[in-house]
């Protein structure tokens, strides 16, 4: 910043804090004449022959009315039409929003007459129907941002439903009433003092409601399981962050209000609804998305619609905010809008697309898991269980996929918005170039890893075993692949750098036994032993769908030190012959001492002295 900046930011700070004084002791030096302007809005009133109390009365009244019908229209339709089609019941929303219209505007005619009068009664027929939108839809909104098992919460939920309509209907009397209080033409000082004085009540009533429901409301941020780490920490931190919202918006009115340039109060109420419902409506688009997620009978492409719903609507509230203040600003600055509004909608629907082609991968590569991983819970044996070559390499099409889609994206938004990418595309490929020649190793990773899922030499959940490690794999990179070893150690081996790779988890394998018994044991009864064995094992539910070949005998293999050495074999799925291996054990325990049979141990040999 220049130095000749510095003295002209500070002359601007002092003349924008003197008029902030001048603006504060003129509106505070204004309050003397409230009374005086309260008794020529009532002689205007009366010279018009509807006087102040009789219009507060016939106001009072029709909303009472409008209301009135309103709701008794809507429980109607409720119940007539609750087994019904959405639109049918929409449908039957907008005929009881109309049919109270119009009783509204027809008692407005018989009780204000004509003039300001039936002009401020239509009003409140408008806003009394609108504020019953609002609050219908606020409390579906909060309602249904939550799931239906957590009935345990619906009593606090509805606690806070009751609480924010209590503080949102104070909020439209009020945006009414200084709407009524510009029709009537009252004074500046009495419509300051009603602005000001009806304004820090609602505040504060917002800020308590929810301040005694924090708990409840950030459970309702954040959504059902699983949730995110920024989506859990924005449900803990909203609360605090939508008090503050309310008291920079206080404070910003009132500031307005002293310098002379008041704000409008449908702007801030529509944007104070919205900064509260954006995240309630993200979590109930994310319940009916993950419902779709979940659901065999609803496509990939009407799922991944219903995920790009919730980017929609964000797109959307970010179109009203900058519509209700931006537009304002860029008029004063001489921007065109046009242009501005032309290049954002170019913009928006590029991303709109992106956001829906990420999701159509997205939703493709967890429902293709999910039929690799059934439901079991939280059985950690089954979800490291080995997947099909697909399931293999489902994540990989997945974060390639995606990161496509991104690339294009980035490019499209920076043609909408004029920018040449010609050049940044061949600088990005003589770099990419540039890294082919000099990374040699790294050229032969990806290579090499390429041949060995083409191969399918592995795929995610095998036990497998290179030249310098072995163990489960865990992750397969595009450059590298980690093995969890038994013992638990994560090793992260380059493609490059693999070798020989030895598969213990394809297709079967043999399991090979060795029994070292006493040299007078009979073999031909050890024999019916291990027969007798296999064929129960072979009869267990649970174990007789891996096994392949029975547990059997091959007789004596060797006689060393005079014991008899007999082995025994079964036949297994790959990965499957552990629980096998240790029930057969177990009964050839049993079955030796059942029958009397000595098990021998092997001897131990040491080296002679010297």
């Amino acid at each position: 910043m220049a130095e000749t900046d510095v003295p002209s930011l500070i002359w601007g700070f002092e003349q924008l804090t003197e008029r902030f004084v001048s603006g504060l002791f003129a509106r505070l030096a204004a309050l003397a004449d409230v009374p005086v302007e309260l008794e020529n809005l009532k002689a205007s009133l009366a010279a018009g022959g509807t006087p102040l109390l009789v219009l507060l009365f016939e106001i009072v009244l029709l909303v009472a009315l409008v209301a009135g019908v309103f709701i008794l229209l809507a429980r109607r339709f409720k119940k007539t039409s609750a087994t019904r089609s959405g639109w049918r019941r929409y449908f039957a929303g907008a005929t009881a929003t109309v049919v109270a219209l119009v009783v509204g505007f027809i008692a407005a005619r018989l009780l204000g007459g004509s003039g300001v009068p039936l002009q401020t009664l239509r009003l409140w027929t408008v806003a009394t129907v609108l504020g019953l939108i609002i609050l219908a839809a606020v409390r579906s909104l909060l309602m249904a941002s939550r799931r239906t098992e957590f009935a345990e919460r619906s009593v606090h939920l509805a606690a806070l439903v009751r609480d924010l309509s209590l503080a949102i209907g104070l909020a439209i009397i009020a945006v009414t009433l200084v709407a009524t209080l510009r029709l009537l033409s009252v004074g500046p000082a009495l419509g300051d003092l009603l602005r000001t004085g009806v304004a820090i009540p609602i505040y504060l009533l917002f800020a308590w409601a929810v301040w005694r429901h924090r708990r409840t409301m950030a459970v309702a941020v954040a959504g059902p399981r699983p949730r995110s780490r920024w989506r859990t920490r924005l449900a803990k931190m909203w609360p605090a962050i939508v008090i503050a919202f309310l008291i920079i918006t206080f404070l910003s009115t009132q500031a307005a209000v002293t310098l002379g340039a008041s704000l409008r109060g449908s702007a801030v109420l529509l944007t104070a609804l919205m900064f509260l419902a954006a995240p309630h409506v993200d979590a109930m688009i994310g319940n009916w998305a993950q419902r779709g997620l979940e659901s065999p009978d609803i496509s990939i492409l009407a799922a991944a619609g219903r995920q790009t719903a919730r980017f929609t609507v964000v797109a959307i509230i970010v179109a009203m905010l900058g519509t209700l203040w931006a537009t304002p600003l860029a008029a004063g600055f001489g921007i065109d809008l046009r242009e501005v509004a032309k290049g954002a909608s170019g913009v928006a629907l590029i991303m709109l697309g992106a956001a829906f082609l990420w999701n159509v991968v997205g939703v493709g590569t967890a429902r293709a898991l999910r039929a690799e991983l059934p439901a079991v819970g939280g059985d950690e044996e089954v979800q490291g269980a080995p997947r099909s070559r697909l399931g293999t390499l489902v994540p990989l099409l997945n974060a390639v996929g995606k990161s496509s889609i991104l690339a294009l994206a980035l490019l499209s938004i920076l043609v909408t918005i004029g920018i040449n990418v010609w050049p940044l595309i061949a600088g990005m490929s003589v770099f990419g170039l540039a890294i082919g020649f000099g990374s040699q190793t790294l050229v032969k990773d990806l290579v090499s890893g390429l041949f060995f899922l083409i191969d399918d030499a592995f795929r995610f959940g095998e036990y497998i075993e290179t030249s310098g490690a072995k163990g489960t794999v865990e992750k397969i990179s595009v450059r590298s692949v980690s093995l969890r070893h038994q013992r638990g150690a994560l090793a992260t081996i380059p493609y490059g750098s693999i070798g020989k790779i030895q598969n213990f988890s394809r297709d079967w394998m043999i399991e090979k036994l060795t029994f070292r018994v006493a040299f007078n044991t009979d073999v031909d009864k050890v024999r019916k032993i291990f027969k007798k064995i296999g064929q129960d094992i072979s009869a267990n539910p649970e174990l007789a769908a891996d096994l392949l070949e029975p547990f059997k005998s091959q007789g004596i293999a060797e006689v060393e030190d005079g014991t008899l050495v007999i082995r025994a074999k079964f036949k297994a799925k790959a990965g499957r012959n552990f629980m096998i291996r240790r029930a057969v054990l177990i009964a050839v325990q049993q079955a030796f001492q059942e029958n009397g049979i000595q098990a021998v141990p092997k001897p131990l040999t040491s080296n002679p002295p010297g």
